[in-house]
């Protein structure tokens, strides 16, 4: 598993978490993993950036909960299923396992704020 350290901002009128690999620009790809969910790929298909719009009720959490900067992010992939956790203050907040329609390559990344 490869660990990253994750920069992550959450912008409470338009309810949108961001959360960026330090160190790494652009996308080359983006995928919608799930509902409000998006995942940015860059050109070597590592993960750069995750977007969720309305994340308040993407997530069913307060908004209060999304301005911590305490934000860990795990993105495990193979040619089967792509499967994505998030965590605040170590709360799960997220768990989605979907297929990997995308063509990601296999890929296992722990993204941490605090890393």
């Amino acid at each position: 598993m490869e660990k990253q350290r994750l920069i992550s901002s959450y912008d409470e009128v338009n309810d949108t978490f961001v959360g960026k690999i330090d160190g790494r620009n652009g996308y080359c790809a983006d995928y919608s993993i799930s509902e409000g969910i998006f995942l940015g790929i860059d050109k070597n298909n590592i993960p750069t950036l995750v977007l969720v719009d309305n994340a308040s009720e993407v997530f069913d959490i307060s908004k209060q909960v999304l301005e911590n900067s305490n934000v860990k992010i795990g993105i495990d992939c193979d040619s089967i299923c792509l499967c994505f956790t998030m965590f605040i203050e170590n709360l799960k907040i997220c768990s989605i396992r979907c297929r990997n329609k995308f063509g990601i390559p296999e890929l296992s990344f722990e993204i941490d704020s605090n890393y």
